[in-house]
């Protein structure tokens, strides 16, 4: 396991590591633990910017109606492909 400053005693991004492990043919690689490493740390987004997407998400499906929810939310970090970049 790898770990560098950034990642020093945080937890995986919990859709990095599904990401990984249906890369890995469903099973967890063994490299990634409990503690995060480069490729699976905590991707930093605007709270802001979470609360409105998840805001939107929600009205959408109490109210039935287009809210915008779909460019909200690809407007936010990709968290499953972040570490592949």
């Amino acid at each position: 396991m790898t770990n560098d400053s950034k990642t020093q005693g945080q937890q995986p991004e919990v859709l990095a590591g599904l990401a990984a492990a249906a890369k890995a043919g469903g099973q967890k690689p063994k490299s990634d633990g409990l503690v995060a490493t480069p490729g699976t740390a905590p991707v930093r987004a605007n709270p802001a910017q979470e609360v409105d997407a998840a805001t939107k998400v929600l009205r959408e499906g109490a109210t039935g109606t287009a809210q915008g929810a779909q460019a909200a939310v690809k407007a936010l970090p990709d968290r499953a492909r972040q570490g592949d970049k």
